[in-house]
């Protein structure tokens, strides 16, 4: 590798754990929001967007760049080839804790604290929990812990059709709370869909350290 390539690919690196980890931030920000019926910081959530936005592209500039100018191959192609990858997963992670923040702010007006299910905090940590560990897994190349961020993934769905139940009995036992219930039952879904994106970027970093493509192989 060039010395040129190898100053390329650490910024590269630099911009896609920077983004990594205000999409954590972000996550958590919209999580705690619904723990603590902030709405100030649900708000906070939904202004940070565009931030992200304006990274991915970013970090997708980048990598084009990157291709076009030095042709790399190897290990540092399936680099590139997976950052791209895991900046498009990144920026919807960012977008669902704007959906998760928007509902928490709705569940807040709606419904009183009791009804944030237990499970809720449980996956909640449970997920970001998964989001660090991909972001751990980038800085250190480390393929064993990105497997356990896909080994997680199926207790995630466990976990969010158990709470997806609960909301649902509440909906038969409290229909007068309906509106409010109705955006608390999409919560769980959100849920599962940050654990599926932090799989797919598990998966990614195992092709870009290993070379092997492991979807569809769980």
């Amino acid at each position: 590798m060039s010395l040129h390539l190898e100053r390329e690919i650490n910024i590269l690196k630099k911009r896609i754990l920077r983004l990594g980890a205000l999409v954590e931030e972000q996550l958590e920000r919209a999580m705690t929001s619904i723990l603590t019926r902030d709405v100030k910081l649900a708000n906070q959530v939904i202004e940070q967007d565009n931030v992200i936005d304006e990274m991915e592209v970013e970090v997708e500039e980048e990598c084009l760049k990157i291709l076009a100018l030095h042709q790399p191959v190897a290990i540092d192609l399936r680099f590139i080839v997976a950052v791209l990858k895991m900046d498009g997963d990144l920026e919807r992670l960012g977008d669902i804790a704007v959906h998760i923040a928007k509902r928490g702010a709705r569940v807040t007006e709606l419904l009183p604290a009791r009804a944030i299910p237990r499970e809720f905090s449980t996956i909640a940590e449970r997920v970001r929990r998964m989001v660090r560990a991909c972001l751990d897994a980038l800085v250190n190349f480390d393929a064993t812990t990105a497997r356990g961020v896909c080994e997680e993934d199926a207790m995630v769905d466990k976990q969010c059709r158990e709470m997806y139940d609960h909301v649902k009995a509440m909906i038969q036992r409290e229909p007068e709370q309906l509106d409010g219930l109705i955006e608390l039952v999409m919560i769980p879904r959100h849920l599962e869909r940050i654990a599926d994106h932090a799989t797919n970027i598990a998966e990614d970093l195992i092709y870009m350290i290993e070379g092997r493509i492991v979807r569809h192989q769980r």
